[in-house]
């Protein structure tokens, strides 16, 4: 089983800021694979089904950003899955708004969510799909940034950022994470050269 997680905060309150967008990816997945992410399981909201004739098993945790690693943690030992078939979902300041980037391992980056799941999951060789919110302005503070709204110049290019991120997620199930990360990991704005064929 693969067990894919989207972080975020529970509660209307939290529903539409920054720091959410990983549920807002799990959310999207359910749609598109026809699961309902409604059980409260796992101090969370999880649901299961499959993709490609793989179990898979969606989860919101709602143990408050902090603590998402308890959530996965219990989600983990009930189906006994490894940390490799782990995907994380989660928002990342360090990124611009909309970009995605995949990455199968490495620190949490201030992420205080990813900090505890790889602190329960006792290894940073976790699979992550990151979501860039951009940084805050000048005099504003992080944690009140990441609890903030998408301004509504932001919102068409976090919806997209939705939609290729669950594009991330099916693609790492069915083709891997390195041909998902030359995939998904350039810059928003960047194509690829067309090939040289006047090269000696």
């Amino acid at each position: 089983m693969h067990l894919i997680v989207g972080l975020g905060n529970p509660g209307s309150k939290y529903a539409d800021t920054r720091h959410n967008v990983g549920y807002r990816v799990v959310d999207r997945l359910a749609v598109r694979w026809g699961v309902s992410v409604d059980k409260r399981k796992f101090e969370g909201r999880a649901g299961g089904g499959t993709f490609r004739d793989q179990p898979v098993l969606l989860v919101k945790p709602e143990t408050f950003m902090n603590l998402s690693g308890i959530s996965v943690r219990a989600a983990m030992d009930f189906y006994k899955v490894e940390p490799s078939n782990l995907i994380v979902i989660l928002d990342d300041l360090a990124l611009p708004t909309g970009q995605i980037r995949v990455r199968p391992q490495g620190s949490a980056g201030g992420h205080n969510g990813l900090a505890d799941v790889i602190l329960r999951a006792g290894t940073d060789r976790i699979c992550r799909v990151r979501i860039g919110i951009g940084q805050p302005p000048p005099m504003l503070d992080a944690v009140e940034y990441v609890l903030s709204t998408f301004r509504s110049e932001e919102k068409p290019a976090m919806e997209t950022a939705v939609g290729e991120a669950a594009e991330a997620v099916e693609a790492i199930l069915g083709l891997g994470v390195a041909k998902t990360m030359d995939r998904y990991n350039r810059p928003k704005d960047s194509n690829p050269e067309p090939p040289k064929t006047n090269e000696r």
